[in-house]
């Protein structure tokens, strides 16, 4: 590692932090360093690059045609993301309503984004898990009923057609490929008046009952660039809305949240105060991480567009079959930062630990390795770390941040060098972050810059989600890594709701228990659920990785005895050693929620659906289970 990254002031900020006792026995801790100014909107990265480093990559996406890499300059970003404003202000949407993606990653997708941005209209990127990577369109239909938006765009009519096909909004669609539309006798995206022709017969239910005005991308971004853009671009201020995001929906009913200008702005700088090498190295980023997401968007996305860097966009998964795309793009593009969920990183390893060679290609330049979205098993760390040790000069820093959809994202950052996995690092600069106790935790709130106004139309959620001191109610738990030396950062210590008391009245702190078991079943679970609400014993059910396929019944199960016995062993009480144990042959569904594109496991949604199981769990039979 390199040693001299975490004793360089001007490579990374010194972990100071300072703390304020409250009466009540918590406290209060923010960094010292006082936030610097910040831009006013996010338009002014792009132009800022499009002017110092034209030529430089900006974006890059595989050509499905010939499978090269499709990149585009700051320049040619600035050029075309000019051209789809235009068209844009040219089709006279009505104000107040957003731009509506429901697609995946990909240029048009990200010109679409910045266009809206830059002259003043918020766009909403939803999830494929609630289109096409689920049959039942009802939740979609809801949530656009919920923006009511301007405009509707997804990158196919094939893929995304079937959403559409059977919802009574107005706004405008375009699509990137499979609209054919048949231009008006004025031939303008002004005139509005474009018919469907036969697209294809995955989009022929869409066409039958879709809207007349219907236009390609293509012809969105055929305008030419007009003063009007610049005006537009001129008149957004810090706190108009630049985007919204839809949160996770662990209750099912997904809340819009607002991100201004200014909270996406000062995030990114609090970003560089802490990662100050930013300000001497372009980050090269290989990202699959989807734009629906804070951590993917907010984070990754904002960051490369922040500091001119240049981002390829991945289109693997953490998934069988797409995963190795993935590594594919990192051994080719050698990327310096590498973000990733604790999944992303399990699908990794096996590949990266059995060729050291692709390991050292795709580690070689790398900064950092950076995990976030979930807790991150000390198994998953600690196999990784071997990995880069074997291939690498200097062991590789792995590190996190931890933050929120309604906190733009970040709020913590380890911006020094842990030894283990589960610290989430001190409040950046600007954030506020107090610990009031709650039950047998601290609960974590949140106060700052970057914390969202409210939700969009929804006055009594918005009141709820804050305290009478104005901090966000984030609902997490942590505690110091060291009461004494809070410099040493915040542990992060599950969530508050998903903690259960057995029927012996003890608290079982489900994070905190899930990441344990996970590391000793290692690598055989993918994730497990932990059980045992009002019962006398803990359970888990157990998700199995690919890892386990190999194995015959009786060895899974064996495997799984001798994980519980050794949690046992370790002593910690009834709450930290489970003592029954659920093999499921099912993996998690999205279309059920109980798992999100970012590979998180919903606890709750697992328990609720899967209420048969927990039964079997707890029948008395055999500890641990494994249906033939």
């Amino acid at each position: 590692m390199n040693h001299s990254l975490f004793t360089d002031p001007t490579m990374l900020a010194p972990p100071h932090v300072h703390r304020e006792p409250l009466a009540n026995g918590g406290f209060v801790l923010r960094s010292p360093e006082p936030l610097e100014p910040y831009a006013r909107c996010t338009g002014e990265w792009l132009e800022q690059w499009a002017r110092s480093t034209p030529e430089a990559t900006a974006l890059a996406e595989r050509d499905t045609a010939n499978g090269a890499w499709r990149r585009i300059s700051y320049r040619e970003l600035r050029e075309r993301v000019g051209r789809v404003a235009q068209g844009l202000l040219d089709l006279g949407l009505p104000a107040g309503k957003p731009i509506v993606v429901l697609s995946d990653n990909a240029l048009d997708h990200a010109m679409l984004l910045l266009a809206g941005q830059h002259i003043g209209v918020a766009v909403c990127t939803v999830s494929s898990a609630y289109s096409r990577l689920t049959k039942d369109t009802t939740k979609v239909r809801g949530i656009l009923d919920t923006l009511d938006p301007a405009l509707v765009y997804a990158s196919d009519m094939g893929g995304y057609g079937h959403v559409l096909s059977g919802w009574a909004g107005s706004a405008v669609r375009v699509f990137s490929r499979g609209a054919n539309v048949q231009a008006s006798a004025q031939g303008s995206t002004q005139a509005g008046t474009q018919a469907i022709t036969q697209a294809d017969t995955k989009g022929a239910a869409a066409q039958a009952t879709a809207p007349a005005r219907t236009i390609s991308f293509e012809q969105l971004a055929s305008a030419t660039e007009s003063p009007a853009v610049m005006h537009a671009f001129a008149a957004i201020k810090p706190d108009d809305h630049a985007k919204y995001l839809l949160t996770s929906g662990s209750t099912g009913h997904p809340k819009v949240v607002i991100n201004t200008h200014r909270m996406l702005c000062a995030n990114q700088q609090m970003i560089a105060q802490t990662w100050r090498f930013l300000a001497h190295e372009k980050p090269v980023v290989v990202d699959w991480l989807p734009w629906s997401h804070t951590f993917g968007a907010n984070h990754n996305f904002n960051l490369v567009l922040r500091n001119g860097g240049a981002l390829y966009i991945d289109e693997g998964r953490p998934a069988p079959g797409l995963v190795e795309k993935t590594v594919a793009n990192l051994r080719e593009v050698k990327p310096t930062l590498l973000f990733n969920v604790p999944r992303g990183f399990d699908m990794l390893l096996p590949l990266l630990e059995a060729d050291d060679g692709l390991a050292r290609d795709v580690l070689s330049r790398l900064r950092f390795a950076f995990y976030a979205g979930a807790a991150l098993p000390q198994s998953t760390w600690e196999r990784l770390d071997a990995v880069a040790r074997r291939v690498r000069a200097e062991p590789l820093w792995l590190t996190t941040s931890w933050g929120s959809t309604e906190t733009s994202p970040g709020i913590t950052s380890a911006h020094w060098r842990l030894e283990r996995a589960g610290c989430i690092g001190l409040p950046m600069p600007g954030m506020e972050l107090k610990f009031v106790p709650n039950g047998e935790k601290l609960e974590m709130r949140v106060r700052g810059v970057s914390v969202f106004p409210g939700y969009r139309n929804a006055p009594e959620l918005t009141a709820q989600a804050f305290d009478d001191e104005g901090y966000y109610l984030i609902g997490d738990a942590g505690l110091l890594v060291d009461a004494a030396r809070p410099e040493l950062g915040v542990a992060f210590n599950g969530r508050v709701a998903e903690d259960f008391k057995l029927g012996s009245g003890t608290w079982v702190s489900v994070g905190t228990l899930r990441l344990k078991v996970v590391s000793a079943l290692a690598p055989l679970a993918q994730d497990v659920v932990v059980a045992g609400h009002d019962r006398n014993e803990v359970g888990v059910l157990v998700f199995p990785s690919a890892a386990a396929q190999g194995l015959s019944a009786a060895d899974f199960v064996a495997r799984v005895a001798a994980a519980l016995a050794l949690l046992k062993a370790e002593g910690g009480g009834s709450s930290q050693a489970p003592t029954r144990a659920l093999v499921l042959s099912e993996p998690p569904s999205v279309d059920a929620g109980e798992i999100t594109d970012k590979g998180y496991v919903n606890q709750g949604a697992v328990l609720r659906r899967r209420a048969a199981e927990v039964s079997a769990l707890y029948s008395g039979g055999p500890r641990v289970i494994r249906p033939a």
